[in-house]
């Protein structure tokens, strides 16, 4: 199974949020998914970012792919940075 980490879209028309979700890549966009990790609101301003930073490490340790937008997020957010610290102090530990 092919799991990615998206955004699901909410909000009324002309006003969007999105919920970062990982899910199975055949599933529709707003559609079932597996665990919510953050969400993102892009109408207010500054934009709004929660990502649960634990779970989007474990997810991407696990082979799950991010969608372009929810790349950049994360690389704003540090996640990327958290994930390479975490891997290498799993490196040195073993």
């Amino acid at each position: 199974m092919a799991v990615k980490i998206r955004l699901k879209r909410m909000g009324a028309k002309k006003a969007p949020f999105y919920r970062l979700v990982v899910a199975d890549s055949r599933t529709p966009r707003d559609g079932r998914f597996i665990e919510e990790i953050g969400y993102y609101n892009p109408i207010s301003k500054p934009a709004q970012v929660q990502i649960n930073s634990e779970k989007a490490i474990e997810w991407l340790k696990r082979g799950a792919q991010p969608s372009d937008t929810v790349r950049t997020l994360f690389k704003k957010n540090g996640i990327y940075d958290m994930l390479k610290t975490s891997s290498d102090s799993e490196k040195d530990n073993s």
